[in-house]
């Protein structure tokens, strides 16, 4: 039996640090949501054979996504949680798949991911017993800083950005996050290096942000 490919997109964050009076994934830019841009590269891979979005029991404002979209592979849960890890392991929960089907957890404002990108972690993960995300290199001089003061300098060699979708078995991941402290979980990868367990890295690209803070917005009509 071939194993499925599901995209998994918590949703239910409120944009604290964007600020504004909509979350940020429901922001406008050109004719589209940021989710919608999001939910697009999912959609154009053909690999992905359902995309799950994860929202506040309270959201109303999917239902104009949803219907905007039009996408036969996507589907939602009102389960959001207090933080992301609650609101992933919420889905996993109501997700009836097998131990050994492939989750990719994905961040809603990271919208500029690629269909290709997608593609190619699937591609290189797809016979892993565990998983990876994607991630990129620092390029920058890491400081790792005590009290507003440099308490020493990293070697940037081993030093990588982690990004999202981050890509793993349902059976391990559902394991990571029910043995995990959720309140500490800041990503996926964490928890299931927690179970210590190898997480794969693929390399990811450098365009593919999330959306942080309002003066992101501008990467959209940046050539």
């Amino acid at each position: 039996m071939t194993n499925k490919y599901i995209a998994l997109i918590p949703c239910a964050g409120k944009g604290l640090r964007f600020g504004g009076a909509l979350p940020k994934q429901y922001l406008t830019v050109g004719t589209q949501t940021i989710l919608e841009h999001t939910l697009a590269a999912f959609n154009a891979c053909e690999l992905i054979s359902e995309i799950v979005v994860v929202v506040a029991v309270d959201d109303v404002l999917i239902d104009d996504v949803v219907a905007r979209c039009a996408m036969p592979k996507l589907r939602v849960l009102k389960m959001g949680g207090q933080t992301r890890a609650h609101t992933v392991f919420n889905a996993l929960q109501a997700l009836e798949l097998s131990s050994l089907d492939w989750v990719l957890v994905h961040d809603a404002v990271r919208c500029f991911i690629q269909p290709q990108t997608i593609t190619r972690q699937i591609e290189v993960l797809a016979n892993d017993h565990v998983g990876g995300i994607l991630a990129i290199p620092a390029t920058d001089t890491v400081k790792y800083v005590e009290n507003g003061e440099v308490d020493k300098t990293l070697p940037r060699q081993n030093i990588y950005l982690a990004q999202t979708p981050q890509m793993f078995r349902y059976g391990i991941l559902s394991q990571a996050l029910a043995t995990a402290d959720l309140t500490q979980v800041t990503d996926e990868a964490l928890a299931v290096e927690k179970l210590g367990l190898a997480v794969k890295i693929v390399l990811g690209e450098v365009t593919n942000i999330k959306i942080t803070h309002a003066a992101d917005i501008k990467l959209f009509s940046t050539p």
